[in-house]
C-alpha cells in the first residue's frame, strides 16, 4: 500500500445539483443525514469530502468494493473499518491491515494512511482570532502549551508569525491525540514539541520535529510536517515506530510523502451509489449560507449588514 497522503480543497468546491446528490448517494445513510444537519455549507462540504476520502482509500488501497464498506466511529470519534472484516485481498496484493485518519479545517480535507503504524493527521488554517486580540487569544490558550513552547511561539516575530507558530504546535499536538484516539481528556501540557530548525515550505515534508512526553524524549513517534499553502499547516503523527522496526530507528522508514491534491472526480472515480437519489437533499443544501460571518469581518465591513 505504501504511504498515502491525500488532500481535497473544499473551500473552492462549489458542487452543482448532480455532484452533490451523487456524493450523498455514495456515503452511508447515517453519515448523509449527519452531514445534512450542518447549518453552513462549508461544514457540510468538508464533512462530505472527509467521508469520500475515507471510502476511496478503503476501496482503492485496501481493495474492498465500495458497496461493502462499513465505516464506524470509535467512542472518541476516530473512524475505523467495521466491515467487511472477512474480505480477503486480491491475489498479489497486501493485507488490508493499516491505519488511517482524516482531518478537515479551513479550506481542506486531508487523509493520511500507513501500514503497520498508528496514524493521526491534523490540519490547521492560520487565521486571526475573530473576536479578540492575539495576546488575549494566547492568554485563553495558555494551558494548552508548555512554558518552553510558549517561548518558541512568542519569539517567532510579528503577531502573524506567532500565530503561524501557534497553529504549527497545535496541529502537532492534535495529530498525536488523534493517532492514539484519546480525545479531549488528554492533558496537552504532557506533550512538548521541539521543532526542526528548518522553516516549513511547500516544497518538502519535514520530519525532524521531536516530541517529549512528560519531559522525556519519546523516540517511538515520528512526525511529518508540511504546508498545503501559505495558510494551512498539516501534521502527521506516526507510531509507535518500535513496532515496525526492531532496530528502533527510523532510517528504514519510507521517505516522507507529500500530499496529493485530488479533484471531485478523483474522489468519486471508484464510487458506487448506496441509496436512491434524494432531491430534497439538494434543496436543503442550496439554502445554506456558506459560512458564518466572523465578528472581526462584520466590524471591518460597514456594508455587511
Amino acid at each position: 500500500m505504501g504511504s498515502v497522503r491525500w488532500a481535497f480543497r473544499c473551500g473552492s468546491w462549489t458542487p452543482g445539483r448532480d455532484d452533490w446528490l451523487f456524493a450523498a448517494r455514495c456515503v452511508q445513510p447515517e453519515e448523509k443525514d449527519r452531514i445534512g444537519k450542518f447549518v453552513f455549507a462549508k461544514d457540510a462540504k468538508s464533512a462530505m469530502a472527509g467521508r469520500l476520502l475515507l471510502r476511496r482509500f478503503v476501496c482503492e488501497r485496501m481493495h474492498i468494493p465500495w458497496e461493502l464498506i462499513r465505516l464506524e466511529r470509535s467512542p472518541r470519534g476516530k473512524p475505523y473499518l467495521a466491515a467487511p472484516l472477512d474480505v480477503r485481498p486480491e491475489s498479489g496484493t497486501e493485507s488490508p491491515t493499516c491505519s488511517f485518519n482524516i482531518s478537515h479545517q479551513g479550506d481542506y480535507a486531508v487523509l493520511a494512511a500507513e501500514k503497520g503504524l498508528q496514524v493521526g493527521v491534523d490540519i490547521m488554517k492560520m487565521s486571526m482570532p475573530g473576536s479578540s486580540t492575539v495576546p488575549e487569544f494566547f492568554r485563553i490558550m495558555t494551558r494548552q502549551f508548555t512554558p518552553y513552547e510558549w517561548r518558541v511561539i512568542l519569539s517567532a516575530g510579528s503577531e502573524q508569525q506567532q500565530l503561524s507558530m501557534f497553529y504549527r504546535h497545535w496541529a502537532l499536538k492534535e495529530s498525536f491525540i488523534k493517532a492514539i484516539g484519546t480525545g479531549l481528556g488528554f492533558n496537552l501540557q504532557r506533550l512538548e514539541f521541539h521543532l526542526s530548525s528548518e522553516a516549513l515550505t511547500h516544497a518538502r515534508v519535514l520530519c525532524q520535529t521531536r516530541m517529549h512526553m512528560d519531559e522525556e524524549y519519546d523516540e517511538d513517534w515520528l512526525f511529518e510536517e508540511c504546508l498545503l499553502d501559505s495558510d494551512h499547516h498539516v501534521a502527521v503523527a506516526l507510531g509507535p515506530v518500535k513496532k515496525l522496526h526492531s532496530t528502533n530507528t527510523t532510517s528504514s522508514l519510507p521517505p516522507p510523502t507529500a500530499f496529493t491534491l485530488l479533484s471531485f472526480n478523483d474522489l468519486t472515480a471508484s464510487a458506487s451509489p448506496l441509496t436512491e437519489e434524494d432531491p430534497a437533499y439538494w434543496e436543503s443544501f442550496k439554502m445554506k449560507a456558506e459560512a458564518p460571518l466572523r465578528r472581526r469581518d462584520t466590524q471591518s465591513s460597514p456594508n455587511s449588514l
